[in-house]
């Protein structure tokens, strides 16, 4: 699955742009951050769940030993060599890791470090590591376009904003697997197969990823998963001086948040959880359930759709329901009938890239306008550029045809942090008739979309798990309501188990809540952050 961190703005009311999409239209959607997928194709459901028995996941995740071990030594008193990185006002460097941690004598893997000082005035109050999601998205990329200069000043002034590029994960070492051309080919595939000789395509579409990723990243394979990156996060602890961990994470940055507090839970400090996951959950479980977070918040769009004047969906009185038909008619349409987008590269809009596109303005209310204007040029002037544009800056593709690294990383972790919720299309046939039940538009091409780790080239080395972190100091776990990829049971889920968390509510629409637009939500993080004062139980903010 795939589950995207989304600011809006920056502090001058400029949308905000990953670097590696300088070349998308400015009125693409702007995605700085990532989600969390199972897949590449499409966008399936989480990062943390398996299809194994009921019973796992009551496993809850060990706290490792509170000393050092000796062999890890020298990467704890490594020194960090900073240097200026091309962005006003940041540093950057490079820390070591063990790529094994069993065997850390095997090798080394290098990790990008980037930091903004605290600006002051008042009492420097440490590091503040941030991380927007994937697994896949560049925190370095995150911190440099939008937390380090787009958080609030007082929290600038007190804290370093840091990040780190997880394992595998753009200038960490990046996972590799196909090429540009190939990667075009692949999101094109359909998704939705309507027979055998469609299915088949599917997985050989799945076998041909996941066999580019074994062929250019094969040891690496083994070591990205969600716990090893925890235990990078504390070694960056170590190396910055700071004796806790001060972290916000959105999306799936909050399943390795509660990962590293369970992990090492008297290290905590104060950990914001936005966009929260439940480890405890199965593959299929996890995958449903952001199905139906995608139906919400389509529900919500197509509400809203009918009382604007622009909606090519439908008209006043047209029901959520009947919108959702007409667009699932469309993308049927689109799949015997792909319509010209004026891609120099030839691609056509078919109905898996048209979907993509639907599906990623539902992170994000504000997309909303741009979703209808592209929708209104496919549906009622066969040109399927909006909707195109809006699918490449889902899976960072750039102008030249150059992919980011995010799906690749994205299937490496997910993959190897748990069992495949199905291993053969039958078993997705079956589920079918559940997932569309969860959401008529989106349901089937979920369902097929989560068969992709069924050939990963590597095993998992995960299973789902509750994760409590005993003796943590105050964890704040965030919630929206009508979230579309981390729905809102998942943040009550995580913080239930989190032995120290409150959850904090906010009532609305789109992917995560920090950063959102709503003062209640910004001042009580701000707060927790500056204060150490976490939110009153049960607060609901809109």
């Amino acid at each position: 699955m795939y589950i995207r961190r989304t600011p809006r703005s920056a502090p001058s009311g400029r949308p905000i742009s990953s670097p590696r999409q300088s070349g998308t239209p400015s009125r693409t959607l702007r995605v700085s951050g990532v989600l969390l997928a199972a897949t590449a194709l499409l966008v399936s459901a989480c990062s943390s769940g398996s299809s194994t028995t009921a019973g796992a996941a009551d496993a809850v995740l060990a706290a490792l030993p509170s000393s050092t071990p000796s062999t890890l030594a020298p990467y704890y008193g490594q020194k960090l060599t900073w240097r200026t990185c091309g962005v006003p006002g940041f540093e950057c460097a490079t820390m070591k890791a063990p790529l094994d941690y069993a065997k850390p004598a095997s090798g080394d893997i290098r990790l990008a470090v980037s930091r903004k000082k605290a600006t002051g005035p008042g009492k420097r109050l440490g590091s503040l590591l941030v991380n927007p999601g994937g697994p896949g998205g560049s925190a370095v990329g995150y911190l440099q376009a939008y937390a380090g200069i787009g958080y609030p000043a007082e929290v600038r002034a007190r804290y370093d904003m840091v990040a780190v590029d997880p394992r595998g994960v753009a200038r960490s070492e990046p996972v590799e697997c196909l090429t540009g051309r190939e990667m075009d080919t692949y999101t094109q595939t359909d998704n939705t197969p309507d027979d055998e000789k469609e299915t088949d395509q599917l997985v050989d579409a799945y076998k041909q990823f996941a066999e580019g990723c074994g062929q250019r990243s094969a040891e690496l394979l083994r070591h990205v998963s969600t716990v090893e990156t925890a235990r990078d996060m504390d070694v960056l602890r170590a190396v910055l001086g700071d004796k806790k961990l001060t972290y916000v994470g959105a999306s799936y940055g909050t399943f390795l948040g509660a990962t590293y507090a369970g992990l090492f839970p008297d290290r905590v400090g104060r950990l914001v959880l936005d966009g929260a996951m439940d480890p405890s959950l199965s593959a299929r479980e996890l995958t449903e359930g952001q199905t139906a977070g995608f139906e919400t918040a389509f529900q919500s769009f197509a509400k809203d759709c009918v009382r604007q004047s622009d909606c090519p969906l439908g008209g006043a009185g047209t029901s959520a329901d009947q919108v959702g038909k007409n667009l699932k008619a469309f993308f049927q349409q689109l799949d015997a009938d792909p319509i010209p987008a004026g891609d120099a590269d030839g691609r056509e809009l078919g109905e898996a890239l048209a979907t993509t596109g639907v599906i990623a303005a539902m992170y994000d209310e504000a997309a909303w306008p741009q979703l209808r204007e592209a929708l209104t040029s496919a549906m009622k002037e066969k040109d399927g550029a909006g909707l195109l544009s809006l699918s490449d800056s889902y899976y960072e593709r750039d102008a030249d045809g150059r992919y980011a690294n995010l799906m690749y990383a994205n299937a490496a972790v997910n993959c190897l942090d748990l069992p495949a919720a199905f291993s053969r299309p039958d078993q997705v046939e079956t589920a079918l008739p559940s997932f569309e039940k969860a959401s008529p538009v989106f349901g089937e091409g979920l369902a097929w979309a989560s068969l992709n780790c069924a050939y990963w080239p590597v095993k998992p080395t995960g299973e789902p798990h509750r994760i409590e972190a005993k003796g943590a100091a105050p964890i704040l776990v965030v919630g929206t309501t009508r979230d579309p990829a981390t729905p809102y049971p998942w943040a009550q889920a995580l913080a239930s188990q989190l032995s120290s968390a409150t959850l904090l509510t906010y009532v609305g629409d789109g992917h995560t809540a920090y950063g959102r637009g709503s003062d209640c939500i910004d001042s009580t993080i701000d707060r927790y952050l500056l204060q150490g004062t976490p939110s009153a139980k049960g607060k609901r903010c809109s």
